[in-house]
């Protein structure tokens, strides 16, 4: 269509021609909306039999009956209702609404497939914003070209054909949000999927936000608590920190993020899932395991499956974001798992090939990085000033055979706060987690751990560090001295204590009194596979005897005095251990 109003023909399409007196009034109207006088004609068209449409280049003036009912049902969506009164404001919009004569501008489908349209005559149309086609489908700007629009669909394309009709809705790609999505599966767009029912959102929020700025952020000092003793003793996680979780295929990453779910029952923590490209049925394992363990009370997941358009697994993390900023606002406390990263990319990759955009390194586009730093920059500690909420996130991305130096695992290390990195050799050898402790990093550290925690874990990195140089060197020789022999099974008992079996989260109290006893060589010559049994009884025993240090410890303080009775505990229960173990040997002889 042409661009210059002076060009422009008003069409009038109806099944019914109007009266000259009809055409007078609406060329008056033209004039006095556009300033020119706009020559009117008519076109018969059957398929319009409740009224009349007009065009005026791109833009639609749209007076049938469901054009009317489009507008009304465009104010419904603007009602924003307080303590969930949304029948009176229902009532009196219907009584004070009157339709309204706006230019709608709209657009024909050029080219459709691969869930991928291009649309010509969108002239004003901005990148993200929303548009509806006809049979009910949306769609989001994602190329922007002089003559045409490049949009990626959230639906099914089927029924959309070359020179289908496209409006714009003016709005930016959004999801609902409320409270009441806590325990419940969501996709990419909000719309429930657990079979449910609906769910009365309080609020809209788009998908696409500024980070909060430094000054409305404050440092990130209060802990995230995994629930793992290798993490959380050497790797803290701080609340508004990112941390990621990065290893190859089936080295138990999920785990970690699920666990850590699962250690935030009843400390006040919204947890979201987004699974991006994960097998449905893993997914449905995942919700399964957290409701039976009453996670699902508050965690939401939203589940983009490998098996839902590239679009969808696109905005599935940024909606899910957008999920986390409205509780993070709100003051409270998130977490956030992005499971993961790594087929992100790749359904963006596919994207922009399908968008006819440049390919750089391994046909990924340019703003690839941009990609994931305008997301995980969102995860923040908020000032009090701006309710003191926080996000935490917990970005996963796999590898190709331990490959960290890859192009997407680089780029989301220099964007996170530091990586835990699981090793394929440790979780077959049995050890799980498989957090390797040489690569894996904290830029938090010590600063989102408590008291305790820190004076319990101490030296444990570098005794590990010495453990593993001393473990290569010894493969070189047989003959080791007493010495040497005592510091390798010392280490390999770190080493034992640090497994850690799934769904079972430890509390603060158990890592510290863990710590304590194991840094204290009171398991120094227990045999490897009693370890695990002995802390047990070390475990209970604190629990029963002692319940005041625990609840000091949980609080985060540890004194000397502390300390010392944790060791005397300790040094009780071996004692008691070994006799119980020389007994049933010797009932066994």
């Amino acid at each position: 269509m042409p661009k210059n109003d002076e060009t422009l023909t008003a069409v009038i399409r109806s099944n019914v021609a109007p009266t000259e007196d009809e055409k007078s009034r609406l060329a008056a109207y033209l004039k006095k909306v556009r300033g020119i006088d706009i020559p009117v004609v008519w076109e018969k068209d059957d398929n319009i039999v409740d009224g009349f449409q007009m065009q005026v280049g791109t833009d639609i003036y749209d007076w049938t009956i469901s054009g009317r009912l489009r507008q009304f049902q465009e104010q419904l969506d603007t009602l924003t209702p307080s303590g969930g009164e949304i029948i009176p404001l229902i009532r009196e919009t219907v009584e004070n609404w009157t339709p309204k004569v706006t230019a709608e501008e709209v657009g024909t489908v050029l080219t459709i497939g691969d869930e991928i349209a291009t649309v010509a005559g969108l002239d004003h149309a901005a990148y993200g914003e929303i548009l509806q086609f006809s049979n009910g489908v949306k769609g989001m700007v994602q190329d922007l070209t002089p003559d045409r629009i490049g949009c990626i669909l959230f639906g099914d394309c089927e029924e959309i054909s070359e020179g289908s009709i496209v409006r714009r809705t003016g709005k930016t790609a959004g999801t609902p949000v409320g409270d009441e999505f806590l325990g419940r599966v969501v996709d990419a767009l909000g719309v429930p999927m657990d079979g449910k029912g609906e769910i009365n959102a309080t609020g809209y929020r788009p998908i696409e936000m500024a980070a909060p700025e430094i000054i409305d952020r404050q440092p990130v000092n209060q802990p995230m608590e995994t629930g793992l003793l290798a993490i959380d003793s050497m790797f803290p996680i701080g609340r508004g920190q990112r941390e990621l979780i990065i290893g190859d295929r089936q080295t138990g990453k999920t785990a970690i993020a699920l666990d850590t779910i699962l250690n935030q029952k009843g400390k006040n923590v919204v947890c979201i899932y987004v699974a991006i490209g994960q097998k449905a049925s893993s997914v449905a394992q995942l919700v399964e395991n957290l409701t039976r363990r009453g996670a699902m009370d508050y965690t939401i997941v939203v589940n983009a499956s490998a098996s839902t358009p590239a679009s969808m697994q696109y905005i599935a993390p940024y909606a899910g974001c957008a999920l986390g900023e409205y509780f993070m606002y709100q003051g409270r406390d998130v977490l956030i798992v992005y499971d993961d990263l790594s087929k992100h990319a790749i359904a963006y990759r596919a994207l922009s090939l399908l968008l006819e955009r440049s390919p750089g390194r391994e046909a990924y586009p340019g703003d690839v990085f941009y990609l994931h730093s305008r997301l995980l920059e969102r995860s923040a500690h908020l000032s009090d000033e701006k309710g003191g909420g926080s996000m935490t996130a917990l970005p996963i991305v796999e590898t190709q055979a331990g490959d960290v130096s890859a192009y997407i695992p680089t780029n989301i290390i220099s964007i996170t706060d530091g990586q835990i990195f699981l090793e394929s050799s440790l979780f077959f050898s049995g050890q799980r987690p498989a957090v390797n402790v040489g690569l894996s990093v904290s830029r938090v550290g010590g600063a989102a751990q408590t008291k305790a925690m820190k004076k319990a874990a101490g030296a444990i990195r570098l005794d590990l560090a010495q453990y593993r140089e001393m473990e290569v060197f010894t493969q070189f020789s047989s003959d080791l001295d007493d010495a040497t022999k005592r510091q390798l099974t010392y280490g390999q008992g770190l080493m034992r204590l640090l497994r850690q079996p799934q769904y079972h989260p430890m509390k603060q109290h158990e890592q510290v009194i863990t710590l304590v006893a194991a840094l204290g060589h009171v398991m120094q010559d227990l045999p490897i596979d009693q370890i695990a049994d002995f802390q047990k009884m070390l475990l209970d025993t604190a629990h029963k005897q002692d319940s005041a240090l625990c609840q000091r410890i949980d609080q985060g303080a540890l004194s000397d005095e502390d300390r010392q009775a944790i060791l005397d505990l300790a040094h009780a229960c071996m004692k008691t251990y070994l006799e119980t173990v020389n007994a049933a040997e010797k009932c066994g002889d």
